[in-house]
């Protein structure tokens, strides 16, 4: 028998440090209204933005596929795991984001994975936002490239990191579209025209942009009227679109490197058809209408006045993504179980996602949220709140 001491030592350190956390085993489907251990919560946790997880038209088209193509793919998308349904998916994908081309990754993670270590080589260097994601971190850790960081939105240092790059093969300078522990938005202009000045490669990972920001939910390029001026865009399927996936839209020719040298894409089974065919329906979903989006800020524009009323920290969200700060990780737990307790899940956040006194429940409003779930979250929120001396 395997000797994991070690593993339970470290599991008893988190339990102590109050970082430790069960996964929570949902008895229904994606919603604003979950089935959790027997009853009904508030479900402020999502990243269902738009609420597209139970659309009619996404479903039907789930179902379609399944019956055309059966459940899986069957293999990797070299040998015979690309289907049609694939391919209609990428092409739909470009013109969505009004690039060239498009690839599709089986998550936002791989994408940044396959992409991030097989462009960079120790000629090139990385200059990276240091509240990235960590898929951006652990694709770049993957490269061996050289690397250098720049404090979060600080627009002088990261000119400053141009200058000491001179002499670099390539350049890359990679940013969250919207930063997912904070819920603001990268100063994208500023980036582009740095980058166009220093001639170095623009990389946006817009994870909880795509379908949140720009026009019909485009991105963060879009919304700032960037067009062309963005060299890769890294999108997901998994949150505002409603499914599961990633992928990164760009130029072709990068796109035919990526199938050949992205290890995440080339030794990964295909999306399920039916995922594919689902996603396809998304963008159509998003096209046909603005309401969702609206919805969605206005939603999000009265959620986060009325916690600052109240005088809950809420950062420096500018997204429908709004972090209440509560500080040292056990009382931040301590905050969720009795938001919990009240009908809400309100996941906590603690160490060594945010800085170990910046803990805080991240709270995500959505456009399937009604006037009644938002009154109802900001009622427990304040009697929570004033229990634990946060307002």
């Amino acid at each position: 028998m395997a000797n994991f001491e070690y593993l339970a030592e470290e599991l008893n350190q988190l339990k102590q440090d109050g970082r430790y956390r069960e996964l929570s085993v949902w008895g229904s489907g994606c919603g604003t209204w979950m089935e959790l251990g027997g009853r009904k919560v508030l479900q402020l946790s999502s990243n269902n933005y738009l609420g597209l997880t139970s659309h009619p038209d996404m479903k039907r088209a789930a179902i379609d596929a399944i019956d055309k193509y059966g459940v899986g793919s069957g293999s990797v998308r070299t040998i015979t795991g690309t289907l049609n349904v694939h391919d209609r998916l990428e092409r739909e994908l470009a013109a969505f984001k009004g690039t060239e081309a498009a690839l599709v990754f089986q998550s936002g993670y791989a994408a940044n994975l396959g992409v991030l270590s097989s462009i960079l080589t120790s000629d090139d260097v990385v200059i990276s936002d240091e509240l990235n994601h960590a898929s951006i971190i652990d694709g770049i850790r993957l490269s061996k490239t050289n690397r250098k960081i720049y404090a979060h939105k600080d627009l002088d240092q990261l000119e400053q990191r141009l200058k000491e790059s001179a002499n670099y093969r390539t350049r890359v300078i990679v940013t969250d579209g919207v930063f997912s522990m904070d819920g603001d938005i990268a100063p994208l202009p500023q980036i582009v025209e740095l980058c166009e000045k220093y001639d170095a490669i623009v990389y946006v990972d817009d994870a909880h942009a795509s379908g949140v920001l720009g026009k019909n939910g485009k991105g963060s390029t879009d919304h700032f009227g960037l067009n062309g001026r963005v060299h890769i865009q890294i999108g997901t399927l998994s949150k505002a679109v409603g499914a599961v996936g990633g992928y990164v839209a760009c130029e072709q020719v990068l796109k035919q490197f990526l199938v050949h040298k992205a290890r995440s894409f080339l030794f990964s089974t295909a999306l399920p058809p039916a995922v594919a065919a689902t996603c396809i329906s998304a963008i159509h979903v998003l096209q046909a209408s603005s309401d969702r989006i609206e919805r969605l800020w206005n939603n999000t524009a009265f959620f986060r006045g009325e916690l600052k009323k109240m005088g809950f920290d809420t950062g420096v969200s500018e997204t429908p993504i709004i972090p209440i700060i509560v500080g040292q990780p056990a009382k931040t737990m301590q905050f969720s179980d009795a938001l919990l307790a009240e009908g809400i899940f309100a996941q906590g956040i603690v160490y060594p996602t945010v800085a170990n006194d910046k803990g805080r429940v991240r709270l995500i409003i959505t456009a399937a949220h009604t006037d009644e779930d938002l009154k109802f979250a900001l009622d427990r929120l304040e009697k929570v709140g004033k229990a634990f001396g946060l307002i």
